[in-house]
């Protein structure tokens, strides 16, 4: 088993003109990432859209993915199935891939119990030929207690890691609490790239972080100051960060700001298979082009001719501007 450290960049999946995967750039995309300096690449999570490909198509993005990267870096695969058939299908074939580990959800769509949902985890774990991450993001599924991932955590040494993109640091810092002690070598990954900062400096090994799709340079050195023990330079990014962030994350519809802030950076996503209002369409440019201004600011001239900024109106105060302007300008030194 290889412990799993380091920043996972959430694949993206690019779309063609006929709305099928677009191959060639998913590709490019792999490269490009690797070239960046990521510890591994995730791909079918909830910023891939998995849920928006069939079956197929999600073994292809892996397929596509483990090609390009020739194992250059680890990939956690995402197989949140629907059942524990189709999960052990994928795990087989993610696995002759050369794949480290899959990512995988509790049960969705219906509410299942506790017991339920660790027989469901115990019984993956015997049966798999591929070492499991628990992935909890109670948003879109079962939330898997701190109980039950502590005990999975002790009894079955196919299960890794955790992901957790619940949101909820006290919960995440108390499954570092539960199961570190007894297992150490166990995966803690925040998927939240808001406390990425705080969870590293008290134990997460790494992390599952979007918007290192965007600005993969910044998350990294995010990553390296965090773990060197530069506190003050870690804290600065974090916070600096912010801005950005929320921009991708609130802007519009997950992951329609990702995939802005993907297209800024020099690569065609298609368009998403999600359909947008007219209206959705008309806020998703206005915040593509707050997403080009401030990554423009960073240093990032590639967006620069898609930068559109909102008049600020008559009742923004001065403080507010000059606040704006220091966010930008750390930003912009930080990616020097």
């Amino acid at each position: 088993m290889t412990r799993l450290t380091g920043i996972f960049t959430p694949n993206l999946v690019p779309f063609d003109a006929n709305g099928h995967i677009n191959e060639s750039e998913l590709r490019r995309m792999v490269d490009w990432l690797i070239e960046k300096g990521v510890s591994g690449l995730y791909p079918n999570g909830s910023t891939g859209e998995f849920m928006r490909l069939s079956f197929e198509e999600r073994k292809r993005v892996i397929q596509i993915v483990a090609e390009e990267n020739r194992g250059r870096v680890p990939i956690l695969a995402g197989a949140a199935e629907a059942n524990l058939d189709m999960i052990l299908d994928v795990c087989r074939t993610y696995a002759d891939l050369g794949c480290i580990a899959v990512s995988v959800t509790g049960p969705y769509y219906y509410k299942v119990s506790q017991e339920s949902i660790e027989h469901f985890f115990r019984e993956l774990a015997k049966r798999s030929p591929i070492d499991i991450v628990l992935y909890n993001i109670p948003q879109f599924s079962n939330e898997i207690s701190v109980p039950v991932v502590t005990r999975l955590a002790v009894d079955c040494p196919r299960i890794v890691g955790i992901k957790d993109s619940s949101r909820d640091f006290p919960r995440f810092l108390n499954t570092l609490h539960a199961v570190k002690p007894q297992r150490p070598d166990f995966s803690c990954l925040i998927g939240c790239e808001e406390i990425l900062f705080p969870s590293l400096l008290l134990g997460a090994d790494g992390g599952t972080i979007a918007s290192s799709g965007v600005v993969p340079e910044v998350i990294m050195k995010l990553h390296r100051e965090s773990i060197t023990g530069n506190i003050a330079q870690a804290r600065r990014i974090q916070l600096k960060l912010l801005d950005l962030i929320n921009a991708m994350l609130y802007g519009t519809n997950f992951p329609e700001g990702f995939r802005a802030g993907m297209s800024l950076r020099g690569f065609n996503l298609g368009t998403t298979r999600q359909l947008l209002s007219p209206r959705e369409q008309t806020d998703l440019e206005e915040i593509r082009g707050k997403i080009a201004c401030i990554l423009t600011e960073c240093g990032y001239s590639e967006a620069a001719g898609t930068c559109r900024v909102v008049p600020k109106t008559k009742n923004s105060t001065s403080a507010e501007l000059n606040v704006e302007q220091i966010v930008l300008g750390v930003l912009k030194s930080l990616n020097k």
